[in-house]
């Protein structure tokens, strides 16, 4: 059961990139996230400290700063590798991690300011699509540090339990914001793959564990979203893998390497399909 929160969680974790050509006109946001998903952080605050000064009461610029501090970490910790969520025993045996503090403020400090903003917003328009978009991609945040780094397990469910009901606020007032989509197909998804025992016990919490619907809203935000949609597609190819279905696997990683050539992870992971697939011809 915790690790499969552990990957929830960590699903949640990030708004991804969308590539400039998938933009007419990128804004600062997007060329921001392209660079946070080739790797590349230092441009990627670059781009998001440049949007806050251009727009300072916009939420989403102290989230993406959020986001793009976490997923530094995870990439300096190593947390990132999908092997780690292909293999329980590898996952929980890991080494102990020792996350760097200033980060962790820097990361907390984004959030607070990003909660601020929100909430000034949703006290003027309470259905606002940005401000609950944003405080949707913070509470997966929370939920990703808390688990993956601090191993605060149950905590993180909270967050993650919070992250899914603000993503189903926003889609019954505008069900075209996809990006949302992912926070409640990644808990029916993975939670689904627990004993049904272990399914009950999260019903009874409130989570949702159907894999169909899982597997469903996955694909909106892979086909349809802007911030989340290469990320979805990474979920899928996990998906994919679990259930040894190599080649589509191997090509949703084609077209994330494609996408973000100097993620060197996407071809890692993109290798080590192409191996599986080998050895079983």
């Amino acid at each position: 059961m915790i690790r499969r929160l552990l990957l929830m969680g960590l699903a949640m974790v990030l708004p991804a990139a969308v590539s400039a050509g998938d933009v007419a006109s990128p804004s600062l946001l997007d060329v921001g996230y392209n660079h946070m998903y080739n790797l590349e952080f230092d441009q990627a605050h670059e781009a998001f400290r440049a949007w806050r000064r251009t727009y300072p009461d916009d939420q989403l610029g102290p989230t993406s700063e959020a986001a793009a501090y976490l997923f530094a970490e995870f990439d300096r910790l190593r947390i990132l590798q999908s092997e780690l969520f292909l293999d329980d025993e590898g996952f929980m045996g890991r080494r102990r991690l020792t996350p760097d503090p200033n980060v962790k403020a820097r990361f907390e400090g984004a959030l607070i300011q990003a909660e601020e903003l929100a909430n000034r917003r949703l006290a003027q328009m309470p259905s606002d699509s940005d401000a609950l978009l944003a405080k949707a991609f913070d509470a997966g945040l929370k939920a990703s540090y808390t688990a993956m780094i601090e191993r605060k397990y149950l905590t993180s469910l909270g967050y993650i339990k919070r992250s899914r009901q603000l993503a189903e606020t926003l889609l019954a007032h505008d069900p075209s914001r996809y990006d949302v989509y992912l926070a409640v197909g990644v808990e029916n998804y993975l939670l689904s793959l627990n004993p049904a025992p272990i399914r009950w016990l999260l019903r009874l919490y409130g989570a949702e564990t159907s894999k169909e619907a899982g597997i469903e809203k996955l694909r909106l935000t892979a086909e349809h979203g802007r911030y989340l949609r290469p990320y979805a597609r990474v979920l899928l190819a996990v998906a994919a893998l679990r259930e040894q279905r190599h080649a589509q696997a191997a090509e949703l990683l084609e077209g994330l390497v494609h996408e973000f050539p100097h993620n060197h992870l996407y071809a890692k992971e993109l290798e080590r399909v192409d191996l599986i697939r080998g050895a079983s011809e």
